[in-house]
């Protein structure tokens, strides 16, 4: 059981760290696209719907994209008040059922109404309503299943771990390194 629920999670770090250091690197060129769009609204006067467009796609990628890796590292938003001070038992029954209660619901309701959103924007083909604009928006609203689904089964596999933690095997299963 345990190197079944250690196998699960290993599997799926597998997915979702490539998946996080690759959108990592989108983070330059999102910096390079903002830096180019100041440059050339204030210092030419010249407005190009397409960067700022650009601009929220791969900020979008990039969040979407590095949501699971930052789960799966542990370097999340958290409200620390009390989980700090958690022996790591109390630690691994928190992640377990807050991941079954809270997480997993979210992030299936979103999944849904994310993929809703991808088919019917396929489906029109649908781009920018600004003439210059991006075409394809429907990429970006597939990244946005892409990325809770990929938070889902980073949900997964930080259960596994909390469960072999609670069966008391969680340090005979060294965390998958960066």
């Amino acid at each position: 059981m345990n190197d079944t629920l250690y196998g699960i999670a290993r599997t799926i770090d597998r997915i979702t760290v490539p998946v996080g250091r690759a959108t990592a690197l989108v983070l330059p060129i999102l910096m390079l696209v903002i830096i180019l769009n100041v440059v050339l609204r204030y210092g030419f006067g010249l407005g190009l719907v397409e960067l700022e467009e650009l601009q929220w796609h791969l900020n979008a990628l990039i969040v979407l994209g590095c949501m699971a890796f930052a789960y799966r590292d542990d370097v999340h938003v958290r409200v620390d008040l009390f989980h700090a001070k958690f022996s790591p038992l109390r630690k691994a029954v928190v992640e377990f059922f807050g991941g079954l209660v809270l997480l997993m619901p979210f992030v299936i309701g979103i999944g849904w109404f994310a993929w809703g959103t991808f088919t019917y924007s396929l489906s029109i083909g649908e781009g920018s309503p600004m003439p210059s604009g991006l075409p394809a928006r429907y990429v970006i609203k597939f990244c946005m299943f892409a990325g809770f689904a990929l938070l889902g089964l980073q949900g997964i596999a930080q259960m596994c771990r909390a469960l072999l933690t609670m069966r008391g095997a969680g340090s005979s299963y060294p965390p998958v390194s960066r």
